[in-house]
């Protein structure tokens, strides 16, 4: 006599719900100005990457982002990074980790030289250096001076030079992208460790696992939820979300 048992997976209309599987050694999920870094840098270490985005990687939120990206290069006048971070610790109003912050303006240098090189039209000044413009709390003297630019800028439309740049290079190193996927859950091990995600195509409702070494989260800001944002509508903090 054959013996029945009960489904102990999630079903629908009788059936249960097909998982197409996925397996790399690193999976980045989001593809805005920091997803699309950190996908480059794994694609450039060898690692076989995936990129999974829920928009198209040239119309993340940080297209819209217009005014430049800080860092003292003292084109315009002497600057410093100590004096770049007394400025950041300063606009946190003391609240920043400033181990963190110290690591950014340190850096900060060279990791505009480097989206230079990579093609980032940033503006220029007559003399063929990267222009910089002031921005509020920028200051030089820690304070004491008169204002700093730091601010390195593609005219105005600083984010939508660095995604298709980013975006450019990732494809140069072979990255596969996952476009209009919506991660919903993350796999996590008996341990604590974090193994991928699973993620719904947008177009036909599939569900897909994807299991990796190392998984980064790159998802954005949640200014959608506030009532009144600027932000895009798809800043729905979805990503945080997924870990709390």
């Amino acid at each position: 006599m054959a013996i029945t048992r009960a489904r102990s997976v999630p079903a629908y209309a009788g059936q249960a719900y097909a998982i197409t599987d996925h397996t790399f050694d690193v999976v980045v999920v989001g593809a805005g100005g920091a997803g699309l870094r950190a996908t480059v840098g794994c694609s450039q270490a060898g690692l076989r990457t995936a990129c999974i985005s829920k928009v198209f990687p040239t119309r993340s939120h940080t297209v819209a982002a217009q005014g430049g990206v800080a860092a003292s290069l003292g084109n315009m006048g002497k600057d410093t990074w100590q004096w770049h971070m007394y400025d950041t610790v300063k606009g946190s109003d003391w609240l920043g980790d400033q181990d963190a912050i110290e690591y950014l303006v340190r850096n900060a240098p060279a990791a505009v030289y480097e989206l230079e090189h990579w093609g980032v039209p940033f503006s220029r000044t007559e003399s063929g250096k990267i222009y910089q413009r002031p921005f509020g709390g920028m200051t030089t003297e820690f304070g004491e001076g008169p204002p700093a630019q730091r601010t390195c800028a593609a005219a105005d439309r600083t984010g939508h030079a660095m995604l298709h740049t980013l975006y450019g290079q990732a494809l140069r190193y072979n990255t596969e992208f996952f476009i209009e996927y919506f991660a919903i859950d993350l796999i996590m091990d008996e341990d604590g460790a974090c193994r991928g995600v699973i993620a719904l195509k947008l177009d036909d409702g599939t569900l897909h696992r994807f299991r990796s070494q190392q998984t980064i989260l790159a998802t954005g800001g949640y200014g959608r939820a506030y009532f009144s944002a600027t932000s895009a509508h798809t800043c729905t903090g979805d990503g945080g979300g997924m870990v709390l």
